[in-house]
């Protein structure tokens, strides 16, 4: 039996009973790991000892319990794990080792999962194809010559190359789904409040959201239910009730309205994400679903609201970052050339871009003609999204205008950027989304659908994209 092929519940489950031993599946993905990872690189770093040891102490354990027993999971290197490095794949934070677990990877152990290591990303989770990172590039698990998406793109290539069962990545503009899109795998992005940030390295404070990815929806519901929830240390967590959405699965979506965005017409689609959306609708309309447009027209200023809102607000969260109190250290013979130095040898390119846009944004006489006048676009296109829900259970979006591209491929920022283009909206405006995936293109590169809901209504969106996942098993 390749331990690789089960699911979290059933490992979960087969440890709880015995029938299985925690340690024979955390060696079953080390030896993926040492397998295809050189080629990968989906971890900056693993750890395979104190897993190892982690697995044997529940083998060995009377009291087996947890909903996560026994289940090995990647973390994005921009979230804290106690006495490991935590280098947001930036040079500035190299040698940094973490005080505290985030509350995240706390529920994690205490539901008895087994962190495996450290996953790559595009440094401070700046970029949309893991190529900004300081240390190396991960490369796409399906075809190596194609990046994997960013800035999760090391969480969502190691799960797509069975090197973990399931991982954590940050999403603050697509983060999360983009990569789950292009590497062939289940991504959420929970509504803002719902999963505490605690421990997450901030990039977009009104903006980032931890999300689980997992190659099925069920395997993501699970780590939902077990990181969502109000935290004392975060106070922009909601207390709402959290749900164990993996049992709410496989409910009638007959009658449930989806919502098509007509200004997705606006934007160039490649011919295949184009053909799996339509083949996306037809499929929810033979499962007895009403398909309804609606109009968000706002949503062609969404990118560039975000590349204000965003920057501005990594302007300020990145100052810390300075060589004095952690990382990276510079030389110079006063304060301010020791800082120039620290910052100018430390950030990377992309990292630097976004700061001074942000400062610029953020500077006398200006804040008023882009901040201010971009925050109040995001509103409109909150409201905008408020009126669209009030017809609709859910939207249905491509994750991304086109599969993953080869490296280098984007020429330009603005190229870069515009992967992003039907993610950033849903962050603008707090929603949550789920990409899965539905179809491939004639390079055999995945093609991800993304489905956008109520606030702090997982429950539909998990619905629909489970849908969408079983209909795809009975082709």
């Amino acid at each position: 039996m390749d331990l690789t092929e089960l699911s979290v519940k059933d490992i979960s489950h087969l440890v709880k009973t015995g029938e299985l031993k925690a340690k024979e599946v955390v060696n079953s993905y080390l030896n993926n790991i040492e397998k295809y990872d050189n080629d990968i690189k989906a971890f900056i770093s693993v750890f395979k000892e104190e897993a190892l040891q982690e697995a044997e102490n529940i083998d060995k354990s009377s009291e087996k319990t947890g909903a996560l027993l026994g289940v090995p999971i990647a973390i994005k290197d921009n979230i804290s794990v106690k006495g490991y490095e935590l280098t947001a794949g930036s040079k500035i934070l190299k040698g940094y080792t973490a005080p505290y677990d985030a509350t995240v990877v706390d529920k994690l152990r205490k539901e008895g999962a087994i962190i495996i290591g450290k996953t790559n990303l595009d440094e401070f989770a700046m970029g949309s194809s893991t190529e900004n990172s300081a240390f190396f590039k991960t490369h796409n698990p399906v075809n190596l010559e194609y990046v994997p998406g960013g800035s999760s793109g090391g969480s969502a290539a190691a799960v797509g190359a069975k090197e973990a069962l399931v991982s954590l990545g940050s999403d603050t503009g697509g983060s999360v789904r983009q990569p789950a899109s292009f590497c062939g795998v289940v991504g959420l992005k929970p509504t803002y409040g719902r999963v505490s940030r605690y421990g997450l390295i901030a990039f977009g404070s009104s903006l980032d959201v931890i999300g689980p990815i997992g190659r099925s929806v069920s395997d993501v519901a699970k780590l939902l239910s077990v990181i969502s929830g109000a935290d004392v240390n975060d106070e922009t967590t909601v207390d709402v009730p959290v749900l164990d959405y993996a049992s709410l699965l496989e409910r009638d979506i007959k009658g449930k309205k989806i919502g098509i965005i007509k200004e997705v017409n606006d934007f160039s689609l490649q011919k295949e994400v184009s053909d799996s959306l339509n083949r996306a609708i037809k499929t929810f309309k033979e499962l007895g679903a009403e398909i309804t447009e609606v109009s968000i027209p706002h949503l062609k200023y969404a990118l560039s609201v975000y590349y204000l809102v965003a920057p501005s607000e990594a302007s300020a969260n990145l100052a810390r970052y300075d060589g004095v109190r952690y990382g990276f250290e510079g030389d110079g013979d006063n304060l301010r050339s020791f800082y120039e130095h620290t910052r100018t040898k430390g950030f990377g390119s992309e990292v630097k871009r976004r700061i001074l846009i942000g400062t610029f944004a953020l500077s006398e006489g200006y804040y008023d003609e882009y901040y201010l006048k971009a925050s109040k676009v995001r509103r409109i296109i909150y409201n905008e999204f408020e009126e669209a829900f009030k017809k609709v259970d859910t939207i249905l979006t491509p994750t991304a205008p086109t599969t993953a591209f080869k490296f280098g491929e984007k020429a330009t920022p603005l190229e870069m950027y515009m992967s992003d283009i039907f993610t950033v909206p849903v962050n603008l405006a707090y929603l949550p989304a789920i990409s899965v995936p539905f179809g491939v293109d004639d390079r055999g590169l995945p093609i991800g659908m993304q489905l956008i809901g109520k606030w702090f209504n997982e429950v539909d969106i998990l619905n629909f994209a489970d849908a969408l996942e079983r209909s795809m098993k009975n082709v």
